[in-house]
């Protein structure tokens, strides 16, 4: 790829293109390193993705505050949370939303995992995850204990995922 200037070479790197993607550009690939990055969630508690080392983690982005299927999703994970902390599995919710719409999402809803407040795109770009009209796809990484991504789920129902991101994470 040839590129004419430095400002092509910044866009580049900002684009998530040097993050371990398939060739198309797409989503971060199972087996590579999973991306060290920082965020807010809805209580204003910041969560570093590299300090969950040790345990398996799943990183679900979804579009949309209080949306149907984001809702089905969301409470999905709730409905078996305490399955998730004996297992020791931690849940963080990624979108583009604000971290006061997380607030009132989570209030709704009693979710007690955080939700992460993506609003610069930060976490999207570092795993790949596409955005149109700035609703992130439905998309989740199981990250192992090591910190590697152990699976991609790229086509989520969204009322049976979370049964089913624990059944793989005991696997790990």
């Amino acid at each position: 790829m040839k590129l004419s200037s430095i400002a092509g070479v910044a866009a580049l790197v900002l684009s998530g293109c040097a993050s371990p993607q398939r060739p198309d550009g797409g989503l971060i690939t199972e087996g590579s390193q999973a991306p060290d990055v920082v965020g807010v969630d809805q209580q204003g508690v910041e969560h570093r993705l590299k300090d969950l080392r040790g345990h398996p983690c799943v990183v679900y982005f979804y579009p949309k505050d209080q949306t149907p299927g984001c809702t089905r999703e969301a409470c999905a994970f709730r409905d078996v949370w305490r399955r998730y902390q004996e297992a020791e599995v931690a849940v963080l919710g990624v979108s583009s939303d604000t971290r006061e719409s997380h607030r009132r999402f989570a209030e709704k809803h009693a979710l007690e995992f955080p939700l992460i407040a993506d609003a610069d795109g930060t976490w999207a770009r570092a795993f790949g995850v596409k955005a149109t009209m700035g609703l992130y796809q439905r998309v989740s990484f199981l990250i192992a204990p090591d910190g590697k991504i152990a699976k991609v789920y790229d086509a989520v129902d969204p009322g049976v995922h979370a049964v089913e991101v624990l059944e793989d994470a005991a696997r790990l």
